[in-house]
């Protein structure tokens, strides 16, 4: 059940209590005494809206409790099936004007490769892709001349394999996915060409996932093939922690720590789900500049054009 219809459900429940409330009130005044003389009267009277009252006043403090429990387990519900809230973090290029960070992203595609590749694809990713990015073209070439890529068919009619060249995708790990889930003990480990973009706070997310890891805690049992991590929903996972200090030899010397290889990764998912990202801030940065001056000479024309108009003086002559 999501958060929203959660949400739904406890005003539903205070608006069932209103109505319950009006009701009530409705019922103790029609049953207010009509006999007996004015003194009597007034007195039961004054009586029964203390009474009316002290009944709403209970009412609204039982709501009010009602309310903080059910938010409470809302949020605990909420939890639970989605996962805790992950940090937020200052990624460098979340500026307005602010860019990829390059060399950042050639040692995510290195994690990629020797930590996440062998159970992760990325089928929207080529190797051209990586050209002017993270890699020289002659770089690029020789890193997709290491893979083997079936096609054809030939002239013959029979497929052959051959090296592969910059217009290939990444290579898939798994031939289908049954294949998949066959060797992760039934989870699908899920393409990463846009995972950023497929998940809420997806760089955050990610992060937090893949340096989230620990022993569970004090009465949480996980059982065996899972893992647990408070940031995925349902806290546990079938993927095992994959970061560990110095798991990868970045080629440029940067230390790999846990988390320099989750930012770096982090940093080359993005990319790979918005490579357009510096290219669309640059245009956008362009467009304002000339509307910018669009509208300076349409505020200089408006006063040229209307000035003499608006300071002119009118003149009536009513005697002829």
């Amino acid at each position: 059940m999501s958060l929203g219809k959660k949400i739904r459900i406890g005003f539903d429940g205070f608006g069932r209590i209103n109505r319950f409330i009006t009701r009530a009130a409705g019922q103790r005044n029609e049953s207010k005494f009509s006999s007996g003389n004015d003194a009597l009267k007034h007195g039961l009277d004054g009586l029964g809206s203390a009474g009316l009252k002290s009944f709403r006043a209970l009412a609204v403090i039982g709501a009010g409790v009602s309310g903080l429990l059910s938010f409470a387990t809302i949020a605990y519900s909420d939890e639970a099936e989605h996962g805790l809230e992950c940090p937020s973090y200052p990624w460098p290029h979340e500026g307005i004007l602010s860019s990829y960070d390059h060399a950042s992203i050639r040692r995510g595609h290195q994690v990629y490769q020797q930590v996440c590749a062998s159970c992760h694809s990325m089928s929207l990713v080529s190797y051209r892709d990586l050209v002017g990015v993270a890699y020289t073209e002659e770089e690029t070439k020789a890193m997709a001349a290491e893979i083997e890529v079936v096609d054809g068919p030939n002239d013959e009619g029979e497929m052959f394999t051959r090296p592969g060249k910059l217009s290939d995708r990444f290579p898939q790990p798994y031939a289908n996915e049954a294949a998949a889930r066959f060797a992760n003990g039934g989870a699908y480990p899920p393409d990463l060409s846009l995972i950023t973009k497929a998940r809420h706070n997806g760089q955050n997310y990610v992060f937090a996932l893949l340096t989230g890891y620990h022993d569970p805690p004090a009465g949480v049992s996980i059982r065996e093939g899972l893992h647990y991590n408070p940031y995925f929903p349902g806290g546990a996972i079938a993927m095992p922690k994959m970061l560990n200090d110095g798991a990868v030899e970045y080629e440029d010397g940067t230390p790999a720590t846990e988390a320099q290889m989750g930012k770096d990764v982090v940093s080359f998912l993005s990319w790979a789900a918005e490579p357009e990202m510096e290219e669309r801030k640059l245009m956008g940065f362009k467009w304002i500049f000339v509307l910018s001056l669009a509208l300076l000479q349409a505020a200089y024309y408006r006063r040229l054009r209307w000035s003499v108009l608006k300071s002119r003086n009118l003149v009536l002559d009513v005697v002829n």
